[in-house]
């Protein structure tokens, strides 16, 4: 029996509708596995940085961390030095009034740090000098604040004083410089005996 133009027509429309229903599902399949893939992709990217920026703030952290040790025995080292400053200007100080009771003034906030040069001297001094020392450290008057730092040391009724700041020094340098201060500025003069 020979089919009709229309049922002919029919049958095309019937197998278009078939193969666009495959292919949209084709895509769609096609889409769904793309994305699929796209966010594997992705989240091997995403990992791989994160790796890489943990990696780089680890780094960075060690780095600051040996930064700090460093630092940190820096500072220790300054600290030591400057007991041992401390230490040195106490002892001097001690020999020169060779008292059995001493008092020390200091700053304020080099307080800490001249306790524990006295603690530290105090036995050198007494192995050194075979004598007794009694150090009492001033805690109601200290030196100014101002001042670079030293310390002063008196005898017990106060009447003696060392003082071992570097202002005192720079005036004692000072002093014993004065005649070639005075020669540079204002010439030898022919009728000074003596250049004190």
């Amino acid at each position: 029996m020979a089919l009709s133009d229309a049922d002919v027509q029919k049958q095309i429309k019937h197998m278009m509708a078939f193969i666009e229903q495959e292919a949209n599902e084709k895509a769609e399949e096609i889409d769904a596995k793309a994305e699929e893939e796209f966010n594997i992709e992705k989240g091997r990217l995403v990992q791989t940085q994160r790796l890489k920026i943990m990696e780089y703030y680890e780094k960075k952290e060690k780095q600051i961390e040996q930064q700090k040790k460093i630092q940190m025995s820096n500072l220790m080292n300054q600290a030591r030095l400057k007991v041992l400053k401390a230490r040195d200007d106490l002892i001097a100080g001690f020999y020169q009034l060779l008292e059995p009771r001493i008092v020390v003034r200091c700053r304020k906030q080099d307080l800490p740090m001249v306790k524990i040069a006295v603690q530290k001297s105090v036995p050198i001094y007494k192995n050194a000098t075979k004598r007794d020392v009694d150090v009492h450290i001033d805690q109601d008057n200290f030196l100014p604040e101002e001042i670079s730092g030293g310390v002063e040391i008196y005898n017990s009724d106060g009447k003696i004083k060392v003082s071992n700041t570097l202002e005192s020094r720079l005036d004692l340098v000072a002093q014993q410089m004065m005649p070639e201060i005075r020669v540079a500025l204002f010439g030898a003069n022919a009728n000074r005996k003596f250049l004190d």
